[in-house]
């Protein structure tokens, strides 16, 4: 009994020990880029396009938030509606089946696939063959396939967390699928998937490689054209590092990068929290 005492111990130590590891970097992260970034981050540099002899050295990243979330909007918007059919394909109406076990296989494996090869496809694709060239169009659409795979992943975890018994006295009771999907299935699973979306969002607006063959532009004016090259947050920060243009303005601007990617982070949990087991039913 000691034994066992003293090993559920040791084992319950290594537990927090690793949540505290992370915690403590995630906090030294945090804290270097308040210290180098936070008196750069100001409402003008927010508000205001980059400017100065190197572009970059004065001004503000405005048009680069604009390219950030235009981007992202059109990767998520465009991904969600395909994955969510993927992903109640894969729950409800599959049923273990072998195109279903290699659906799954096939999403699991693209989701380890290297970003660069996904923006490179997306290049030879969007870019050339389709003729969008370099383009916010070009760069949301290589976006949306790189996050394909991961949202379907985790809209079928949300799919598949909701109660099996809802299916089983639906059957009972002789309610269509189609049906219990719309009314029961969804609506439990809607905080859930609307979660999964964010989370997927705020992958698409880190993402660097894919967007600086497709979309990206060391200088735009922040204006929304489809068929024009933005500015992006993670490619404007690999330029102002890269090329020492401005340190301070470039830990200033991965600063703000991180609280975006925090808040839509926040704002999935909340989401999740807040309505995950609230059930609407409509007659």
């Amino acid at each position: 009994m000691q034994t066992r005492r003293y090993h559920e111990c040791i084992w319950r130590m290594c537990f927090w020990g690793a949540g505290l590891y992370v915690l403590i970097v995630l906090a030294a992260i945090l804290g270097l880029l308040l210290w180098r970034g936070g008196s750069v981050l100001s409402w003008e540099f927010i508000t205001s396009a980059p400017k100065g002899l190197f572009l970059g050295t004065e001004g503000g990243i405005f048009p680069a938030i604009v390219g950030t979330l235009s981007l992202t909007s059109i990767a998520t918007l465009t991904a969600a509606v395909p994955a969510l059919l993927v992903a109640i394909y894969l729950v409800e109406y599959a049923e273990a089946s072998t195109c279903s076990k290699c659906t799954g296989f096939l999403m699991q494996a693209m989701i380890g696939i290297p970003s660069i090869l996904t923006g490179l496809f997306g290049y030879a694709f969007f870019v050339v063959y389709l003729d969008f060239g370099i383009s916010l169009l070009a760069g949301g659409l290589t976006l949306a396939v790189m996050i394909l795979p991961t949202l379907v992943v985790l809209m079928r975890d949300a799919l598949q967390a909701v109660d099996d018994d809802y299916r089983f006295l639906g059957t009972c009771l002789g309610v269509s699928r189609r049906y219990l999907l719309q009314r029961i299935i969804l609506p439990l699973a809607s905080p859930h998937l609307l979660s999964s979306a964010l989370l997927a969002a705020g992958y698409a607006a880190g993402a660097t490689a894919p967007i600086m063959v497709t979309a990206a532009v060391i200088m735009s004016r922040g204006s929304v054209d489809l068929f024009s090259p933005v500015m992006a947050l993670p490619f404007h920060l690999y330029i102002l590092f890269s090329q020492h243009i401005s340190v301070d303005r470039a830990y200033g601007t991965a600063l703000l990068l991180v609280l975006l990617l925090l808040a839509l982070n926040f704002l999935s949990m909340y989401l999740r929290n807040r309505y995950g087991k609230r059930v609407v039913v409509h007659d």
